[in-house]
């Protein structure tokens, strides 16, 4: 009888051994979701980029302006591609050219390292 009341617990070891799995998921987990959202701001912030580029392009193609025309982004502002400036999803600010890019060249960079659009989309650019 009294080998059936030992044996009915759980021992000090089964449960730390529990405890370290768990923790162990759960620091997996973390890693994930750290993943996760390191590769959602990379492509918002390339999806912005790309819109900003549509927003410089449909000017210069509404205004007839050359490659190198002066494009500052406050005329963009100004003329209704958006109401704030956008920023890259980290809430670091973007770097604009003051002129109407050429062909392949992105009228806005992000300074964060790794939101860079692939390149055969800038060449679309």
């Amino acid at each position: 009888m009294n080998e059936q009341a030992r044996q009915r617990g759980t021992t000090l070891i089964e449960l730390s051994v529990v405890i370290a799995v768990l923790l162990l998921l759960v620091g997996v987990l973390f890693i994930g979701v750290t993943a996760w959202k390191t590769g959602s701001n990379t492509a918002a912030c390339i999806i912005n980029l790309a819109s900003i580029q549509k927003a410089a392009r449909g000017y210069q193609n509404m205004n007839g302006l050359a490659t190198a025309a002066p494009l500052p982004v406050t005329t963009l502002t100004g003329a209704g591609f958006w109401m704030t400036l956008p920023t890259c999803p980290t809430g670091v600010s973007y770097v604009f050219l003051t002129t109407v890019p050429g062909s392949g060249v992105a009228y806005a960079t992000c300074p964060v390292s790794g939101h860079v659009p692939p390149a055969t989309q800038l060449l679309n650019w």
